[in-house]
């Protein structure tokens, strides 16, 4: 593998030997800019690959080795080097995580810090300084393409998510946050003008990346989609007027790669620093524009400024002695994608298989001597998406060779599952029947249309159902063996209507990455008790589920989706928001509630006790929700504000405490602002967004 070992003076006339506060980096900025010819200032703003090149190599091989954009070796400043994410590394062969739907089910923002550490290393490790890869775009309906590579449906989940990610990265390489925004359809994402209003636009589809600006995120990226009839990359309204002026964001913008900039002068003037990956619109047309007049030279220098402060902020960050080969894919990041996995795992369903019988799961090795594997996907390597978001792992572990190395004295038949009557007939010999189904990417992913030698492939879901050969399976070995458990695979929601009710457990495993096998093995043999919760609805059916059209033109956003809409219409999904098993019972007890009043800028401390009442070591994720009695306005019949996870012992008991200010509490009124209204909250803790054992209780905020 080609590799550059990163060193302290990598980052040229930039690197210092004391950190530098804000001021001298602004000080340092503007020294800079003031040597540079016009030609230097808008070489700062784009890719450094060339285009017919560069589209012919990314084509044949993506993100192997870092994008350049912005070097200029006169002044020793150097380009920034990009690498994709959300998974990992994209680059040559890198620690492959689950995808960020499964870390969004672990609910840990502990963990998701350790992972973007992991990736900051090994990103930096293999001569990238910035990683493209936080994608917190919210999950509007589960047939979204590319649903995988983010967390979830609700923008305060995703907020905590994201912002957790960005600070491991940013402890060793600037951080990105896309797709800015309202990118939550695929096969129209190049056309598709999203239409919504400001309200749902601020409170809806905005937070996440709002919490990620106030955590420091270097740089975010435009979205390719339309907002009210403006390109994102063109967006006065999004990137300037909300990002930069509302939020004080101090990093810069960078387009969406090849269709992120449709014209130049629309582009500088809405607020776009960085078109990337090379030059079609910016370079010596963006030149020409600021000579003819066309383009004040003081909007070419804020971008350059806001570029130049970053490059000189993480000029100052990391550990160079960390840097090397042996960092990538390390037992240490090995064993923390394994532990990504077990935490994300969702199970669904785990009921006895005959009347008073003990639960399917974990597999009892005492009763079971022989275990019937169904399903090509279970032999299958199946870490998601193959487009930008691919990861290239040196191995993976599907979930045969995971049961396999943990089955010890159990026997494992393995059988793929295209030949029903056959997959049925080994079931009947086996003690207990694991069916793997679900998808891969060429069922849901990004959409790439085709062009130069890239086939069209990819793109948004056509059914949120298994295929009707799974579903047949699936009964029919249920038929054989009533002790089947089924594994799901996959991005997002899946509809199990027409075979739930006659299998006894279901895992929603997702694509869980290179150790996803051994994970899946240590839940199923009871290793480790699965902890994860739900980040979207699982509906049961497309009627429950805002419209969706992947070739649509135009699309209204509402304000309304996921377990608010379900809420709204009284509708009962098939798995709730927030809802997961485990092999043990947990029991909250003592919600206490530190005020009965607050006033529009205090603080509500909310606190209970939960205890582990059940035979296993087990995680359990509280949520806490806020409904609105009296609301001037509409509001959901209640909204997460915070979680909190929790390790347990049998018996041992701690206590949870949240802190909710009374700002999260705010709607957005279009003249007014945020406004914090003087009602009376509900207060709701409980195990999932439909918890009906969830504790209760209610405080006011004053006027």
């Amino acid at each position: 593998m080609a590799k550059v070992k990163m060193v302290p003076g990598e980052w040229g006339s930039l690197t210092v030997s004391e950190p530098l506060s804000k001021e001298q980096i602004e000080e340092k900025a503007q020294a800079l800019l003031a040597q540079m010819t016009l030609e230097e200032k808008v070489g700062q703003m784009s890719g450094d690959l060339p285009l017919i090149g560069g589209a012919i190599q990314m084509s044949r091989a993506y993100n192997e080795e870092p994008i350049p954009a912005g070097e200029n070796l006169r002044l020793g400043i150097p380009g920034i080097r990009f690498s994709d994410g959300p998974r990992g590394v994209v680059m040559y062969h890198s620690t492959c995580f689950p995808v960020s739907m499964g870390r969004g089910a672990s609910w840990d923002v502990g963990l998701e810090e350790r992972i973007g550490e992991a990736i900051g290393v090994e990103a930096r490790s293999q001569g990238a300084n910035f990683f493209g890869g936080v994608c917190i775009n919210l999950l509007r309906h589960p047939a979204w393409g590319r649903a995988q590579e983010t967390y979830g449906e609700d923008p305060y989940h995703l907020g905590e998510m994201g912002a957790a990610l960005v600070r491991g990265v940013q402890r060793h390489i600037m951080a990105c946050a896309k797709h800015y925004a309202c990118n939550s359809m695929e096969n129209a994402r190049f056309k598709v003008n999203v239409q919504v209003d400001e309200r749902t636009l601020h409170e809806i589809y905005l937070p996440h990346f709002k919490r990620c600006v106030d955590e420091g995120v270097a740089s975010v990226m435009s979205a390719y989609n339309k907002v009210n009839g403006e390109h994102c990359g063109h967006n006065h309204r999004l990137l300037t007027e909300i990002l930069k002026e509302e939020w004080g964001f101090e990093g810069f913008v960078v387009s969406d790669f090849l269709w992120g900039v449709r014209e130049t002068r629309a582009a500088i003037l809405g607020g776009l620093d960085i078109e990337m990956p090379f030059t079609q619109f910016y370079g010596k047309k963006l030149i020409r524009l600021v000579e003819k007049g066309g383009v004040p030279i003081a909007l070419i220098d804020q971008a350059v400024l806001r570029i130049l402060r970053q490059k000189l902020r993480f000029a100052q960050v990391g550990e160079p002695d960390r840097y090397e080969r042996q960092a990538v894919v390390c037992p240490e990041h090995r064993a923390l994608a394994r532990e990504a996995a077990q935490k994300s795992m969702v199970l669904l369903k785990n009921d006895p298989s005959t009347p008073g019988g003990e639960p399917l799961l974990p597999i009892n090795r005492g009763r079971v001597k022989r275990i019937a594997l169904i399903g090509f996907l279970a032999a299958t390597p199946n870490t998601g998406d193959k487009g930008s978001s691919k990861v290239r792992p040196p191995y993976v572990v599907t979930p045969l060779v995971g049961l396999q190395a943990a089955a010890g004295e159990i026997e494992i038949i393995f059988d793929d599952g295209r030949q029903i009557e056959a997959a049925a007939r080994t079931a009947r010999r086996a003690d207990l029947a694991i069916i793997v189904a679900g998808y891969t990417h060429k069922d849901e992913g990004e959409y790439i249309p085709g062009v130069l030698f890239v086939s069209a492939r990819g793109g948004d879901r056509s059914s949120l159902t298994l295929a009707p050969h799974d579903e047949a399976l699936i009964l029919s070995v249920a038929k054989a063996n009533p002790d089947t458990a089924v594994i799901l695979v996959g991005g997002s929601a899946i509809i199990t209507e027409t075979w739930r009710e006659q299998i006894p457990a279901i895992l929603m495993a997702w694509y869980a990455g290179m150790e996803g096998g051994h994970a899946l093995a240590d839940v199923l043999f009871g290793k480790v008790s699965p902890s994860g919760k739900l980040p979207c609805v699982f509906p049961r059916s497309e009627a429950q589920l805002p419209f969706f059209d992947r070739e649509a033109q135009a699309i209204e956003y509402g304000y309304y989706h996921g377990y608010r809409l379900m809420d709204k219409e009284g509708h009962s999904p098939a798995f709730p928001f927030g809802f997961g098993l485990s092999y043990t019972t947990f029991e909250y007890e003592n919600l206490w509630l530190s005020q009965e009043r607050i006033d529009a800028n205090g603080l509500l401390r909310i606190s209970l006790e939960i205890t582990n009442r059940g035979d296993f070591f087990g995680e359990e994720i509280a949520q806490l929700y806020i409904g609105y009695a009296g609301s001037k306005v509409d509001r959901p019949l209640k909204e997460l504000k915070g979680f909190a996870k929790v390790a347990l012992a049998p018996g041992e008991t701690k206590q949870v405490v949240f802190e909710l200010p009374a700002r999260r509490l705010a709607y957005y009124d279009e003249a007014a602002g945020w406004q914090v209204e003087p009602i009376t909250y509900r207060v709701y803790v409980g195990r999932s967004s439909a918890d009906e054992r969830a504790f209760y209780g209610q405080f006011q905020v004053s006027g």
